[in-house]
This record gives C-alpha cells, sequence and structure tokens, in this order.
C-alpha cells in the first residue's frame, strides 16, 4: 500500500519525483560500496535459440545487463567516438561498454555525486572512461561534442523528460546517435515515443517494444537476486529493494508481465 502511494504521489508531482530518486540512489551509493555490485538494470533476455553474446568470464555473472546494454544500442559503432552515458548509476555498463567497444573516450554522467564517487573508485583502471556529476535536464557538455548519447533505464527519474530530450539534441553531433531504454504505462509510452518522433533534427531507426525479454530476463535472474538482497540488506528493508530489483511476484514484475508497464528500445540519430 504504501509503495502505491509513493508512485501516485511521484506521477503527480515531477519535482518530487526527482528529489526522491536522487535521495535514493545518493543512498545507494553511499551505503551498499561493494564493488562487485555495478549493474542496476533489469536486463534483457534474448529469443529461446539465439545465437550467445560472446563474453568474458569477467562479464559473464553480469551477462543479462550486459545484453540489455547490447540491445540497446543494436549494433551501433563506438569505435573511436566520443559517448556519453547518461544516468551512468554504478559503472557497470559505462565500463563493459569502455572496455569492449573501444570508443575514444566514455563520459558517465550522474546526478548522485555519491554514485560518481563510487564509479571512479571501481572504474579507476579503464583508461578510456571518466565519470561526472551532472543533471540529465542540463547537462554538464558543450554543443555538438559527442557522437553518441546512452540512456539505459534512468529517464523515469526525471522531472522533466522533455528538457532531457532537447539536452541530447543540443550536446550530439551531426549524424550521432540516441541509444535510449526505459518503461512506461502503455499510455506514457506512446507519448514517449511521440515525443522522439517530433525531436527536431532526428529521426527514428529503431522503435522497439522488449517487454517479455526485460520479464524473461527478470525471471531468470530472480533466485541471484533474492540471494543478494538476503546477504546484505537487512529484513526490513528486503521488501523495499525486492519491489526496486523486479523480483517476481512484486509490483514491478507483476505490471510488466500484464503489461501495465511496457519496456521499449529507441535508436536515432541527428540529421
Amino acid at each position: 500500500m504504501l509503495i502505491r502511494i509513493a508512485v501516485t504521489a511521484l506521477d503527480k508531482s515531477p519535482l518530487l519525483r526527482r528529489l526522491l530518486w536522487r535521495w535514493w540512489y545518493q543512498r545507494l551509493a553511499k551505503k551498499f560500496r561493494q564493488q562487485s555490485w555495478t549493474f542496476m538494470n533489469y536486463g534483457y533476455e534474448p529469443e529461446p535459440g539465439a545465437v550467445a553474446l560472446p563474453l568474458d568470464v569477467e562479464h559473464e555473472p553480469d551477462r543479462l545487463c550486459v545484453q540489455l546494454y547490447e540491445q540497446v544500442l543494436a549494433g551501433t559503432e563506438l569505435e573511436g567516438k566520443d559517448v556519453v552515458e547518461v544516468g551512468s548509476g554504478r559503472g557497470g555498463g559505462a565500463s563493459y561498454l569502455a572496455r569492449t567497444q573501444s570508443p575514444r573516450k566514455y563520459v558517465g554522467c550522474d546526478f548522485s555525486k555519491s554514485a560518481v564517487k563510487l564509479c571512479r573508485r571501481s572504474h579507476e583502471g579503464v583508461a578510456n572512461l571518466e565519470f561526472v556529476n551532472g543533471d540529465a535536464e542540463d547537462l554538464p557538455f558543450e554543443d555538438a561534442s559527442c557522437d553518441v548519447v546512452i540512456n539505459v533505464e534512468s529517464s523515469h527519474c526525471y522531472g522533466d523528460v522533455d528538457a532531457f530530450f532537447s539536452e541530447v539534441a543540443r550536446v550530439l553531433r551531426p549524424a550521432g546517435h540516441f541509444a535510449f531504454a526505459d518503461f512506461r504505462t502503455e499510455a506514457e509510452m506512446k507519448g514517449v515515443a511521440a515525443k522522439l518522433s517530433g525531436l527536431a533534427g532526428f529521426r527514428v531507426l529503431e522503435s522497439v517494444d522488449i517487454t517479455s525479454r526485460v520479464v524473461a530476463a527478470l525471471r531468470s535472474d530472480d533466485a541471484r537476486k533474492r540471494q543478494l538482497i538476503e546477504e546484505i540488506i537487512t529484513p526490513r528493508f528486503r521488501h523495499l529493494f525486492g519491489e526496486f530489483a523486479g523480483l517476481s511476484g512484486g509490483r514491478m514484475f507483476t505490471s510488466l508481465q500484464e503489461r501495465e508497464m511496457v519496456y521499449h528500445r529507441f535508436l536515432l540519430q541527428k540529421c
């Protein structure tokens, strides 16, 4: 009941949504400093029979989360490019892509100062990777300064997603790519899709509903997540963390499973 009330309040107040998510991610980064926990997305499981993504042993434990990044990029070339990830969280995706895709420079940007500090410590050995503090609605980058902007499962935290899309348009160079993925209610996702289709100076290359494959990933990763939560979270907060992690049977998992919420990815290119 408390979670339902909180969600309703967040929907009605963009300012409250921004402040509460900012507090939550600051809290996570300060309280839980395990360097082995670097991904927070829901993951992606390919259709049965699909060719498995080749991964090094070190990335195998995070396969589902890595596959979501690969899916969102949809083959976008990063080699030699200047890449910005907005909402880089604990830095797992940024570190993986910086090491495996050979961008010239990869910058993870997050509004949580604690998360940025944690990322700098956890991923300090990656030469072409850096992390900066910044607001998605007022990005700390020059006009036309990057080739690719990545945003994975982060925009639902923003108070003004239109401002974020405008900032993406400002910082991308001509022919640059915007790789974006997140969840919304079906009606809200239609609104997001319309905003992206109408974004001046861009064309939509791909728009794909991946809800079923995200649900499959959540189901496959459920036992591991439950074990981690039991190991590191006190009993009082395990239910809350279970909802945050999308555990089977929880409100978020059920909403995606029953398509009350949908998860889409989009790939756009600046003309």
